[in-house]
């Protein structure tokens, strides 16, 4: 393994770290690619990352650091990703295991660095929220970053920082980064997308999504999440920057102040005390709300009724694009419901399908 990647707030990050090792490394060599397993609820109902406890058949690297092979799954009700990433990916996908703390994944890099002697680490971010605060207000994941840019601040070898897609996640406005951003690294092309261009049609992942969408030409603007956030489009949307690790650390008051815990109770209590949240918080309530909702069904021409009458709304607000998360939830459809709702869409109007998102009717 000559390359090391850390996917600084797991989920998409990981799949953008398997298209950027192959766009600026090529194919001959493999990653080990160091991830969360964190997904959004309606992949994984339990709040908060999971951590080796949860899985069967992982592998060991190293005395803390496991791999999630094809054949890993995750122990019900617990949901993951990463299996599946690892069945269609060609790279090594290690778990980052936040439940000790940044003291924990230091250990877990250091061990890495000297069990592989990488030729090269990289700490990838879509979007760039690594460089927030933590008092910004449209900020709403934090603490992921936070951990993993603390940790990665303490080991004994270079490591570049990398942010991919300046403000695709919704959490910083591409404006605010744009001074705090360093040479540029690669844009993404087309032919990049190609080596993950599977995974992105059952994956997730939003932000990442829109780094492909906007690397494969698509320009606009995207309604994502819950809250239908309106994200830009541009030439700076397939772009990746360096940026200074150390000026990074000094930004990141989150990242500062749990660089010394040692579990993941504590750095929510931070996360708390700083950012006024912690996201974990957020999903706990949320899994509950879910929990008490009616199950939804699935009326095929209501969906199209419905959809029409979304699209309407949200082009009024500028949107020409969305992410079939924005719909599902829009619709009021459960998260469970949102592959049946991709393909029926993308079979009824295919025209439609800008991969992989979704776009506005004019």
């Amino acid at each position: 393994m000559k390359r090391l990647i850390v996917a600084a707030g797991g989920g998409g990050d990981a799949v953008a770290a398997a298209m950027l090792h192959t766009a600026l490394y090529g194919d001959e060599d493999q990653a080990v690619i160091l991830t969360y397993a964190w997904d959004r609820l309606l992949i994984d109902p339990v709040p908060g990352p999971r951590g080796p406890d949860n899985f069967t058949g992982l592998q060991h690297l190293t005395p803390a650091v496991r791999a999630v092979p094809a054949e890993a799954r995750p122990i019900a009700p617990a949901g993951s990703t990463l299996p599946r990433l690892a069945a269609e990916l060609p790279h090594t996908f290690a778990l980052i295991d936040p439940h000790h703390g940044v003291e924990g994944i230091s250990r877990q890099l250091e061990e890495l660095v000297s069990h592989f002697s990488p030729e090269s680490i990289d700490l990838l971010d879509v979007g760039g929220d690594i460089l927030a605060r933590g008092d910004e207000p449209t900020l709403k994941s934090p603490l992921a970053d936070a951990v993993t840019l603390a940790a990665c601040c303490q080991v004994s070898a270079p490591i570049r920082l990398l942010v991919a897609g300046p403000g695709l996640d919704g959490e910083l406005p591409p404006d605010d980064l744009r001074g705090m951003l360093g040479p540029l690294v690669h844009t993404f092309t087309a032919k990049d997308v190609e080596p993950i261009s599977s995974v992105l049609e059952w994956h997730p992942s939003e932000a990442t999504g829109m780094l492909a969408a906007t690397a494969r030409g698509v320009r606009g603007t995207c309604e994502m999440r819950d809250a239908g956030l309106p994200v830009p489009l541009t030439d700076e949307g397939p772009t990746v920057h360096e940026v200074d690790l150390d000026e990074a650390l000094n930004r990141n008051q989150l990242a500062r102040a749990v660089t010394t815990t040692a579990t993941l109770d504590e750095v929510e209590a931070y996360s708390r005390e700083i950012c006024g949240y912690s996201e974990i918080d957020y999903e706990r309530n949320k899994a509950t709300w879910l929990k008490d909702q009616p199950p939804a069904k699935f009326a095929p021409e209501a969906v199209l009724t419905q959809l029409d009458q979304f699209e309407a709304e949200a082009r009024s607000r500028g949107a020409t694009h969305t992410t079939f998360r924005r719909i599902t939830e829009a619709l009021n459809l459960n998260g469970s419901q949102r592959e049946t709702l991709r393909q029926f869409l993308i079979n009824n109007r295919p025209e439609q399908y800008a991969a992989p998102l979704w776009s506005l009717k004019q």
